[in-house]
């Protein structure tokens, strides 16, 4: 059987139409407000401090559902890799990357000032070195001092700013300065001599020949040969001559390197010092026209200011090089002989070309005249 539903009241249904229906009037705006009140005071009261939060459930529109089913095909941003590009240096890619490239950029700066830094100290005391130097050169001012006297006493650096001043080479560049580089070796028309000797009799005060050595023009060797002696030894003179028991022991023999010498010699101008000294020893003669002493050349002895010049003192003053430093060698002596001969050479010829042009003339004046009549015409009474 169908119930029937119960009738609803009249009250009843005026509240649900005042539920439904908006309100016409003012006043039942106010009722309104009233009723409100009264239904939140009958609402429970929650805990104190509790605050309870909705949880928002939202949607997806469908925009957004259309937009990742477009972007299911494409790639998404892959994470960050760090690329190395050197030591200490890392190439990012990707946000992260222009971060950690801002954060690396004070640092790189950093270096870079402190290169520079590094840099402008360097160049600091480079131009305080000089500065140095350049007060040294200043402050050398005094003349005619041995650089090696210098090098003892002030320094090495003193000694050598001397030495550029006076222009003398050191002892690795001796040779550059005294032999003419890819030259010719062969024998020339003009050929230097040089000899050592030991001594030997009662403490050693007798001399014989040790050693001979010859150059060319250009100061190449052609001629170096030792002499075995032909008396006991009692003096090497190692010392200056740098002869040695050794050296001599199997030597050649005298005669041989006096007729060897000999033919190179024969028509040849012969370079020496104190030349007269070397032939002597050498028991050979040679004409004196060809002859060029450098001991007796007279513009050398007014450089040295002496009647008789050592050769270390006119390769210091002529040459600008030093020479005869310790043990003596016939070979470097001949070469310095050679080398201050070539330098004054046509002066040197000219001047014994004018001398022999001036004995000439004494000669001829030194003739008689011929005897014949005179043509002179007296004046005056006769006889």
């Amino acid at each position: 059987m169908n119930k029937k539903k119960p009738q609803e009241t009249q009250g009843q249904r005026s509240a649900s139409a005042m539920q439904v229906l908006p309100p016409a009037d003012a006043q039942q705006f106010s009722a309104n407000w009233k009723t409100l009140q009264e239904m939140l005071k009958k609402q429970p009261e929650k805990p104190n401090g509790a605050v309870t939060k909705e949880k928002s459930t939202v949607k997806p529109s469908t925009n957004n559902i259309k937009d990742t089913k477009d972007l299911k095909g494409k790639d998404f941003a892959k994470p960050t890799k760090k690329i190395k590009t050197g030591p200490g240096e890392d190439k990012v890619n990707g946000a992260e990357g222009h971060k950690n490239n801002a954060k690396s950029t004070p640092a790189k700066k950093r270096k870079m000032d402190s290169k520079n830094t590094q840099g402008k100290h360097q160049e600091a005391k480079k131009q305080k070195a000089e500065v140095s130097v350049n007060k040294m050169e200043e402050d050398i001012w005094f003349d005619d001092v041995d650089p090696d006297d210098m090098e003892a006493t002030v320094g090495a650096e003193a000694a050598e700013i001397m030495r550029k001043r006076m222009g003398i080479h050191q002892s690795r560049d001796v040779e550059s300065a005294l032999v003419k580089e890819k030259a010719f070796e062969g024998l020339t028309k003009v050929v230097a001599i040089d000899c050592e000797m030991v001594g030997v009799g009662l403490d050693g005060e007798e001399s014989i020949l040790a050693r001979v050595s010859l150059v060319n023009q250009f100061g190449k060797c052609i001629y170096d040969k030792y002499v075995k002696p032909t008396e006991k030894v009692t003096d090497y003179r190692t010392h200056v001559s740098g002869i040695r028991p050794k050296d001599i022991r199997d030597g050649e023999h005298i005669d041989t390197v006096r007729k060897e010498v000999g033919e190179i010699l024969r028509g040849r101008v012969v370079v020496g010092h104190a030349i007269h000294n070397d032939l002597k020893i050498l028991l050979l003669d040679h004409p004196k026209k060809k002859i060029r002493d450098t001991q007796k050349y007279e513009p050398f002895k007014k450089m040295a200011k002496s009647r008789r010049p050592a050769l270390r003192v006119l390769c210091r003053e002529v040459l600008n090089v030093k020479v005869q430093q310790g043990e003596h060698s016939s070979v470097q002596d001949a070469q310095a002989t050679m080398r201050l001969y070539t330098m004054v050479k046509k002066k040197w010829e000219a001047q014994i070309k004018e001398g022999n042009k001036n004995k000439d003339s004494d000669k001829m004046k030194r003739r008689k005249p011929v005897t014949g009549k005179s043509n002179s015409v007296r004046t005056g009474p006769p006889p």
